[in-house]
């Protein structure tokens, strides 16, 4: 366990990150007092790389389907307007 002033927060935070990253636990201090202390998240392994596929919802939603007007068109449309 590594401690870590508020002035190290404050003025070294992306030494304190990558301690953090590494997977090392921090204690806060102020005036020698621990104060807090940080902890690193433990990242769930099927959560971390998975996004989510917009293209197969679009494509479920609305199969083959295309638009009478394009986005643009429609853009230009609503400023003409004004």
């Amino acid at each position: 366990m590594k401690n870590a002033s508020v002035r190290d927060l404050r003025y070294r935070f992306s030494h304190v990150e990558h301690l953090l990253r590494e997977g090392e636990e921090i204690q806060i201090t102020k005036r020698k007092r621990v104060i807090a202390r940080l902890l690193p998240v433990r990242p769930s392994m099927g959560l971390l790389h998975q996004r989510p596929d917009f293209a197969a919802r679009l494509k479920k939603m609305y199969g083959r389907q295309t638009l009478k007007v394009s986005g643009a068109e429609r853009i230009a449309e609503e400023r003409d307007r004004f």
